[in-house]
């Protein structure tokens, strides 16, 4: 599996265009009330909608790829400190492994692939390489430029790996104290994302036809059409500001 890329499933594609399409619908009220401008701006939600959608989805997904992998190494490092060689210590952590997540897990598949690999003497640190081009971690990838350059080298692996497992292991919690400290951010935003929109519907449900002007004259749809400009501008900005990485 390539984890860069990802394949919507048919499911998942009625439910981007779905939404898509309620936004849309969602902003031709609240800024025109036109059926035409729906129409108008039902073309770019249905293209934009799965692309998003399927970023969101694949970010979801590398997440717990990283989880899975973190788990994996820490299992290896423990299994090569018990004495094991490499080979079986990946043996090993797979029949862990699918105690954990069962066979259908990433890793367990990965794990399984290199297990049929080996038996066909594929050396493990190609194996490793092929598995961390496909991930798109920069955590693999490391642990796999690592774990080629200890292999080759004959170099004591054991406390590499531990090393290794420790520095991914400290950057997983980073990661995840980010997360926990911009959680309440991130819900803000979304709230503040839908009260313009809820603050139009209230005023235009609480005094029928105050915002008229605004829908039916050239200046007033100049002015909505700004309005939704800057809107879309700043929930970009917002989503740009809490979207931190670790180095």
């Amino acid at each position: 599996m390539d984890y860069s890329r990802y394949e919507l499933t048919l499911v998942q594609w009625l439910e981007s265009l779905a939404a898509g399409a309620g936004l849309a619908g969602v902003m031709s009220y609240v800024c025109y009330r036109s059926w035409i401008v729906f129409f108008v701006l039902l073309i770019p939600a249905a293209v934009i909608a799965p692309s998003c959608l399927r970023e969101f989805w694949k970010k979801k997904r590398l997440r717990q790829l990283e989880i899975q992998f973190k788990e994996t190494i820490q299992i290896l490092s423990s299994s090569l400190s018990a004495g094991l060689s490499v080979e079986n210590a990946i043996v090993s952590a797979r029949r862990e492994l699918e105690l954990m997540y069962g066979p259908k897990g990433m890793m367990c598949r990965e794990l399984a692939h290199m297990v049929q690999q080996m038996n066909m003497n594929r050396p493990v640190e190609e194996l490793m390489t092929d598995f961390a081009m496909r991930s798109g971690l920069e955590e693999v990838d490391h642990f796999a430029r690592i774990f080629q350059i200890a292999k080759r080298s004959g170099g004591q692996l054991v406390p590499i790996i531990r090393h290794t497992v420790q520095v991914m292991d400290d950057r997983y919690q980073v990661k995840e104290e980010i997360r926990t400290l911009t959680a309440s951010k991130q819900f803000e935003q979304k709230v503040m994302n839908v009260m313009p929109i809820l603050m139009i519907i209230y005023i235009d449900s609480t005094s029928p036809g105050f915002f008229d002007v605004m829908y039916t004259t050239t200046a007033g749809r100049l002015i909505m059409t700004v309005c939704l400009a800057v809107y879309l501008l700043a929930c970009w900005l917002a989503k740009r500001i809490l979207n931190i990485s670790v180095a």
